[in-house]
């Protein structure tokens, strides 16, 4: 059966015991990224008034391993674009979380920003 066929059945997947509820690499990332953005605003400075950011994991069945992650940071901010590049570049050189999971998978995002809000 190909990965394509549109009336194919997902498996059944059983687990020993119930999700833990324990954070994974997805919710690792996104407070590594979340964190570094807030500290990041005091060290540049770097003006943001709020920060979103979603992450998608893929992974493989055998061997099991992530294989990918992505992020979309979203930033509401009025900052020029040279210093979103510089923002996202110290998140990927700097961030801890990231550099940890990059060692073993491909780690890849964008950073989105958001006009404020006309007052």
């Amino acid at each position: 059966m190909s990965a394509t066929d549109e009336d194919a059945t997902p498996p059944t997947v059983y687990w020993a015991s119930a999700p833990s509820g324990a954070p994974g690499p997805a919710d690792l990332l996104a407070a590594c990224l979340l964190k570094n953005v807030e500290r990041s605003s005091r060290l540049l400075p770097f003006r943001y008034h709020r920060a979103e950011v979603d992450v998608q994991v893929r992974r493989q069945d055998t061997p099991p391993r992530f294989t990918a992650l992505t992020y979309e940071l979203r930033l509401v901010t009025d900052e020029p674009q040279r210093r979103i590049d510089l923002l996202h570049q110290n998140l990927r050189r700097f961030g801890t979380v990231y550099n940890t999971l990059a060692a073993v998978c491909d780690v890849d995002g964008t950073v989105v920003p958001i006009a404020l809000p006309a007052e």
